[in-house]
């Protein structure tokens, strides 16, 4: 099947460092070419998206997905619009109503509505949209090293959803500090849990750390407390979608209960994403919307259904870890230990 009004094909990776070799948002100077997700692991399918509709079209399919890359494709989409010659305000309102949750995307759109507010040309918002997406490759490089220095060496880790290169411009932001922490030999194994409904974690995680190398078993999500009795996992490694003033963290269904567990057998818990991800005009967790998807993703399992027809499901996208539970958010501009809402207004002023 191939995604709406692009033309598909299959392209090559970009090779890069050891445990780092995918880069799944690539501007081509007329038109982004993305890394089809939907599509993993079975086939590597990239598509060109030659418009902001298109854009956008991308994102709410899931067609690219995670809180900084959809930042990144959103920026792009203005520039694609503005190449069009397309009304910038109404190409901006479309890219924004893609995804709800994910600060990112507002943060990326408002980024480049101040330059086009500035006055500036295509060649600008180019360059702007190139920053944005170099600027998190940098952070997510930063936050791997400051997060892989508070693990102790040779620990076992768990990881929920997908936090790594294909949720970000490269590297990754949880996974990220995986990369770091294996190439640094503090992480010696690292378990991924299944991420349902989407699989997340079965599908992408795992095609990531199996292809740069990485040691990685798979989970069922409702493995992860058996997981964490036996205390050889020593730490919980997340990304986020958004993060309140007081440390309230928005990220994949399946963290919180996550969080509890961890809690409850001495396990420390990890929040990694870049400073676009905090987003300190919402005081806490409560305020955050989340994003409800159609119940069908629920009732079926690519494309076939397998729970009886007229049973009914509810399929909320994100859920929010008080910042009681959580031990460490590590950002580029540095680490918060048992963050709250002092520490973050310290580094978040």
């Amino acid at each position: 099947m191939r995604h709406p009004h692009c033309q598909c094909d299959n392209a090559p990776m970009n090779t890069h460092a050891s445990h780092d070799s995918i880069r799944a948002v690539q501007w081509h100077g007329d038109r982004l070419r993305l890394l089809d997700q939907r599509r993993l692991p079975a086939e590597e399918v990239w598509f060109d998206s030659t418009s902001a509709e298109h854009v956008t079209t991308a994102i709410r399919d899931l067609a690219v997905r995670g809180a900084p890359a959809i930042g990144i494709a959103a920026a792009w989409g203005v520039v694609l619009a503005a190449r069009a010659g397309q009304d910038l305000p109404a190409a901006l309102a479309t890219l924004r109503a893609a995804r709800p949750t994910a600060v990112n995307l507002m943060w990326a759109l408002d980024r480049m509505n101040r330059r086009i507010a500035e006055g500036a040309d295509t060649d600008a918002l180019t360059r702007e949209a190139q920053a944005i997406q170099d600027e998190d490759l940098a952070a997510n490089r930063h936050m791997g090293e400051l997060g892989a220095a508070l693990i102790e060496p040779g620990s076992h880790v768990l990881t929920h959803c997908n936090t790594g290169s294909l949720a970000t411009a490269g590297y990754g932001t949880a996974l990220g500090v995986i990369r770091a922490g294996v190439a640094s030999g503090h992480i010696e194994q690292v378990y991924a849990g299944e991420t349902r409904p989407w699989q997340q974690g079965a599908r992408l995680t795992m095609w990531e750390l199996v292809r740069d190398g990485i040691p990685a078993r798979l989970i069922a999500d409702s493995a992860a407390s058996h997981l964490l009795k036996d205390g050889k996992v020593k730490w919980v490694i997340v990304g986020a979608d958004r993060i309140a003033a007081n440390g309230d963290t928005a990220n994949k269904i399946g963290t919180y209960q996550l969080a509890i567990a961890a809690r409850h057998h001495g396990v420390k818990f990890m929040v990694v994403a870049p400073s676009t991800t905090v987003d300190m005009a919402t005081a806490h967790g409560d305020d955050i919307e989340i994003e409800l998807r159609d119940a069908a993703e629920l009732l079926s399992m690519s494309g076939t259904r397998t729970v009886i027809e007229g049973a009914d499901a509810w399929n909320p996208v994100f859920d929010v870890t008080p910042a009681a539970l959580i031990d460490a958010i590590v950002t580029e501009r540095g680490v918060i230990l048992k963050p709250d809402e002092t520490q973050m207004r310290t580094l978040f002023p």
